[in-house]
């Protein structure tokens, strides 16, 4: 966007909100819309009216809004490792499941003496025969 309108292919950036257009804080997005401006192009908010590159208060009103931005992003991390952390406290186990363990290798080595080659054996039971090779190696 900033390289078009540094060639002035256009001349507004409309966006939704200034949410949506930035939630780094106040300095990046005050950044991103002084370099707009010095490209010659204006900028306004579809659902913010008071957001308008022609208004006397804009500065004031976008570095208030970046911060809200900003805020809520801090939030939305917060929350989610809130989450997080309330699920791991419950016991349960994050991320992929491991596919060694005593019972898989069992497993497959019951199907590998069966004659199966690595790529049956993951197929049947349902890892990859990479993951079978690992876990023989192992």
């Amino acid at each position: 966007m900033f390289t078009d309108a540094s060639k002035r292919r256009f001349d507004l950036v409309l966006f939704w909100a200034l949410d949506r257009l930035s939630r780094e804080g106040v300095l990046e997005t005050l950044q991103h819309l002084n370099r707009l401006t010095s490209y010659g192009v204006g900028f306004r908010s579809y659902t913010e009216q008071f957001f308008d590159s022609c208004g006397i208060f804009k500065e004031a009103v976008i570095a208030i809004m970046a911060t809200l931005a900003k805020q809520e992003r801090v939030k939305r991390s917060e929350r989610t490792k809130a989450g997080l952390d309330r699920v791991r406290a419950a016991g349960k186990r994050l991320g992929r499941p491991t596919a060694i363990n005593g019972q898989r290798l069992a497993e497959i080595s019951r199907l590998r003496s069966q004659g199966l080659s690595l790529r049956a054996v993951g197929r049947q039971l349902g890892i990859s025969d990479r993951s079978v090779r690992r876990i023989t190696a192992a």
